[in-house]
């Protein structure tokens, strides 16, 4: 049973929201409501101009009070931070711990940051009696593993639910691109971050083995990785956008295909390192 949803309020610049309470009036007792503040739901996405994104307390009432009412439900499950603000984290945590005591959160999350910088905020929270964050939503798949270094070990010794988004590298690993062709695909052509973030010749590496392996086991490429993401004790769920029916009956499929080591190594072993991305 899928029972955890996500969405944020700059997606369709709310519309996600109001589908997503339309769709799950009828179970809210049964599912777990994700959303995110720190964009404006206005669509804004540029940063300096005043109380328009970012986490003052100002913005976060405002961006709740709005979600609440484009889900139409009193309360959210899981309000998680869609990216981390310069302001000091104390006074974060404390507008946020603001509407957990109000009821209408009732716990909070976080996203795309540097280990160091969730570290700083576990101890914040601990320091001062504070609600902490209890998951991590960040940027993780088979060609991204940058957050293998300190994230993940970080969120496993502490118990944080660890929520990665992009898990199949935004389509890169379903397999409909290979090196030899320009690629070319609506995703392409509406995104830019698809070729800016992977398309890397090391890449491929990784994408004709996963390629490779789901030939061999008889499935498709996007459920060897998410398979492998399974596969992570560390991960909690994984946050997948789909367009299409089949791909979300796809996707319910991988949780039952299990990769051996062996197997787990063949589409490991190509990886080479990035840069950081995913944070900003």
């Amino acid at each position: 049973m899928i029972n955890f949803f996500d969405t944020a309020n700059i997606y369709s610049v709310g519309r996600s929201e109001e589908i997503t309470g339309e769709l799950l009036k009828d179970s809210r007792d049964d599912v777990i409501i994700a959303t995110k503040v720190f964009f404006s739901s206005s669509g804004v996405r540029t940063r300096g101009i005043p109380n328009q994104i970012g986490l003052s307390r100002k913005i976060i009432r405002r961006e709740i009070r709005e979600s609440l009412k484009r889900l139409n439900m009193d309360y959210i499950d899981l309000y998680q931070i869609h990216r981390l603000d310069p302001m000091p984290i104390e006074e974060i945590l404390r507008s946020l711990n603001h509407l957990i005591n109000e009821g209408k959160v009732l716990h909070i999350g976080a996203s795309s940051m540097f280990a160091w910088q969730f570290a700083k905020s576990l101890w914040i929270a601990e320091k001062y009696g504070l609600e902490p964050f209890r998951t991590m939503q960040n940027h993780y798949n088979l060609i991204y593993r940058e957050e293998e270094r300190e994230m993940m070990p970080l969120c496993k010794d502490q118990g944080i639910g660890v929520i990665p988004w992009s898990p199949l590298a935004r389509g890169f690993l379903s397999g409909r691109y290979s090196r030899l062709n320009e690629p070319d695909s609506p995703r392409v052509r509406s995104d830019p971050n698809l070729k800016k973030r992977y398309f890397h010749p090391t890449d491929f590496d990784v994408l004709e083995a996963v390629v490779e392996l789901a030939k061999n086991k008889g499935v498709s490429p996007a459920q060897i990785a998410l398979a492998w993401m399974f596969s992570k004790d560390f991960v909690s769920s994984l946050i997948l956008g789909t367009t299409k029916v089949n791909h979300v009956e796809q996707a319910v499929e991988a949780l039952d295909i299990k990769l051996s080591n062996e197997e787990i190594k063949s589409i490991e072993d190509p990886y080479k390192p990035h840069t950081i991305i995913g944070h900003s």
